[in-house]
């Protein structure tokens, strides 16, 4: 879009401002009336980057539209959108300075992960049962509420729960441990359990829909592969769950990055029986959740009720453990 300047005065010093005509919507695209505009909201595109990268047929099956239709709009939005989308790295690392970290509660945690649980990013929590996913859910779904003073978010907090394993009886007894109302913090945890995979989706889009009049600043799916991991069984349907459950990661990294929140996923695990030496036990969901993941979390048991998190995969910090220990408080030293 051309820019237009605009001149005025402030205390007697002549300023020049940029002033960006109003960005595009929706409806500015070619062939899309008001009836086709909220088809296109109803189906979660709201922005013309979003459409642009689309294919003809994904964005006809989801707002329900003819692939000629669907296509016209798609070259539009490439038009008006800026898809080039090369940005200097000065820009990216303004970008950058908008993370924010969020305390763990275990300064060791916090210092394997460069100072907290980044927003922007996708954490993946894997271990076997028992080693800790769901309490670290638990204990971050807390320290979202704290100020962000003591290492919160401020923020509202969703948690897809697909296992039956959210318990508002621990949260109340973390946020006592946080110093915080448990009446106050429960308020601000929004939960809804998920049934199926495609339910585990939807709720996905909810959430979108809700952030606009709700400040999320985290989301939680706990655990992100069991609904997919069941319904999906032999190797004829490992295709199609991992295209599922690929296009559900990418939902939840543009969640993220759009609302500048932090998601963390725990995920199950399996043994690998044809490992010949070191730990045979390995994360569901393959490649793609490897990939889509920002930083990945190994949780396994250790002696005396200790925790110890690998961190075993980021794009820039090194490999390293931390030991932690589960309190009544919550995540301890």
């Amino acid at each position: 879009m051309a820019s237009k300047k605009t001149t005025q005065k402030i205390e007697d010093e002549e300023i020049v401002i940029d002033a960006q005509e109003e960005e595009a919507g929706i409806e500015d695209l070619p062939g899309v009336g008001p009836a086709t505009a909220e088809k296109l909201r109803e189906a979660g595109f709201e922005e013309l980057m979003t459409i642009a990268v689309m294919s003809p047929k994904e964005l006809g099956d989801q707002a329900e539209l003819g692939e000629a239709v669907a296509s016209k709009i798609i070259a539009g939005a490439k038009k008006m959108a800026n898809v080039g989308g090369f940005v200097s790295g000065v820009s990216l690392l303004e970008r950058r300075s908008e993370v924010q970290k969020l305390t763990s509660g275990a300064a060791a945690l916090d210092e394997l992960l460069g100072g907290g649980f980044e927003t922007q990013a996708i954490v993946e929590v894997f271990g076997e049962f028992g080693s800790g996913k769901t309490q670290i859910g638990h204990q971050l779904a807390v320290n979202t509420i704290l100020p962000i003073a003591q290492g919160g978010f401020d923020g509202e907090v969703f948690y897809i729960d697909t296992e039956d394993t959210f318990r508002p009886e621990r949260i109340a007894q973390m946020a006592e441990g946080a110093g915080l109302n448990p009446d106050a913090v429960l308020d601000r945890i929004h939960v809804a359990r998920a049934y199926n995979s495609a339910h585990q989706m939807l709720l996905v889009d909810e959430i979108k829909r809700m952030s606009k009049s709700i400040d999320v600043k985290m989301v939680i799916v706990d655990s992100l592969t069991s609904h997919f991991r069941a319904e999906y069984v032999g190797r004829g349907m490992l295709a199609p769950r991992q295209q599922k459950l690929n296009k559900h990661l990418k939902e939840l990294k543009q969640l993220s990055d759009v609302n500048n929140a932090l998601v963390l996923v725990t995920n199950q695990v399996m043994s690998n029986p044809g490992a010949m030496w070191g730990d045979p036990t390995k994360a569901i969901g393959g490649h793609i959740v490897g990939h889509a993941s920002t930083f990945r979390l190994y949780l396994r048991k250790s002696k005396g009720g200790r925790r110890i998190a690998r961190l075993i995969d980021s794009p820039n910090l090194p490999e390293g453990e931390a030991v932690f220990t589960v309190t009544a408080e919550g995540i301890r030293e």
